[in-house]
């Protein structure tokens, strides 16, 4: 699979702007808590996000995923010089490597260092939110970034062969429905399958619906939804979302 030249500079140009937000929320304050992970603060945030960009640094060099990881040293590194070190770093390495250069992904389909541009830039926009929660400054997320998130959660996430040996404890029997801005994904999920296309039509039992920020957020449970963003049978929707919340922790 082959990322097209301008989908990947929109993603290094996104993954620039919202890491170098994500270091500027860090600078008002590492020990805040993070509302939307429990546990965290926004060191810790800093820290994990930093950690991502290294271990893809060494994905991308090996072609394999490192083992061991992390490396010890990296817990005595102050929390902003090594999150910023590290953003420079990725976009350097995913530059370097540009988008068809074989390497791991956890994706069955795509096997290339383009799916870790797109993979990356949504990481950092999500927990650029989690940061900014901590501190009450939240900001919007790219409306074409969220519907791609939208899109990657669904299809890649959800939709991937994760449930054939019925390894969930929401085997929800329900179709669902998302829609955003004119496009539309639908996802039949049963206790062993989940198969997700891009498309709107047949009949569902639910049907979720808002701007690409709040779908996008909430799918990743960090925004709850009101009751004018859903219709239908409600408890399939929570399901649905808990079935997410499955197969992207």
């Amino acid at each position: 699979m082959s990322l097209p030249p301008e989908h990947a500079a929109f993603y290094l140009a996104c993954l620039q702007r919202d890491s170098a937000r994500l270091a500027e929320v860090g600078r008002l304050g590492l020990p805040a808590d993070v509302p939307s992970c429990p546990d965290w603060t926004v060191e810790t945030v800093l820290r994990h996000v930093a950690q991502v960009y290294l271990h893809k640094i060494e994905i991308l060099r090996l072609g394999a995923r490192p083992d061991p990881w992390p490396p010890a040293e990296l817990e005595q590194r102050d929390a902003l010089e090594l999150f910023d070190e590290s953003r420079l770093a990725i976009v350097d390495a995913l530059s370097s490597a540009g988008t068809e250069l074989e390497t791991w992904t956890f994706s069955p389909t795509d096997k290339t260092s383009g799916f870790w541009f797109r993979r990356m830039a949504q990481e950092t926009a999500v927990h650029r939110v989690d940061a900014e929660l901590a501190h009450d400054v939240v900001t919007s997320i790219d409306r074409e970034l969220a519907l791609d998130g939208i899109d990657e959660v669904l299809t890649l996430m959800l939709g991937g062969p994760w449930w054939e040996e019925g390894d969930t404890e929401h085997p929800v029997d329900a179709t669902i429905r998302i829609t955003s801005v004119g496009r539309s994904w639908t996802a039949r999920l049963d206790g062993v399958s989940a198969t997700v296309v891009a498309s709107a039509e047949g009949e569902v039992d639910a049907e979720v619906f808002g701007e690409p920020d709040d779908l996008l957020l909430w799918l990743w449970g960090r925004r709850e939804l009101n009751m004018e963003q859903s219709a239908g049978d409600d408890a399939a929707v929570r399901e649905f979302r808990a079935r997410v919340a499955e197969c992207t922790t």
